[in-house]
């Protein structure tokens, strides 16, 4: 590996590093009690689209029920991130999909047919068939447990 190699692949973790920071405070504005999860949409150094875990736009911003348990409507983060800049003129054509927690399996469909092509997580999640179907589709998976810098 070359000495441009490996300053390139440690400015690529540093920048990794600092979107997960931000997908994590982005987490903090779910109203789930269970689980917060951030998700941050990148392309061309840019952020095209956000995301966290709640119910959809105009329902009530509580995602368990009296059971604790979550409501089968709420919205996972990367869905909501999709979902948002596919609203927008942006494109998630070639992007990195940055989250706070591994995708679940039909998240991971969404982030295949949405033509992102990397993701950063930091938790793996217990279920991991979401990061097998990935591998799959030959997208890039980071696990990065360590963001702190």
């Amino acid at each position: 590996m070359s000495e441009h190699t490996t300053r390139t692949g440690e400015k690529q973790l540093a920048i990794d590093k600092r979107y997960l920071k931000m997908a994590r405070i982005w987490a903090s504005n779910s109203y789930c009690i269970r689980r917060q999860v951030g998700a941050l949409l990148v392309k061309d150094k840019m952020i095209i689209s956000d995301g966290y875990n709640g119910t959809p736009a105009g329902f009530e911003n509580e995602c368990e029920d009296d059971h604790e348990t979550t409501k089968s409507y709420v919205l996972h983060a990367e869905a909501n991130a999709i979902t948002k800049v596919a609203k927008s003129n942006n494109s998630s054509e070639g992007s990195t999909l940055y989250i706070t927690t591994s995708p679940c399996m039909e998240c991971s469909k969404l982030i295949i047919q949405s033509g992102i092509i990397r993701v950063v997580y930091q938790e793996k999640y217990r279920i991991t068939d979401g990061l097998d179907l990935l591998e799959r589709a030959k997208i890039e998976l980071v696990h990065l447990l360590e963001i702190e810098n």
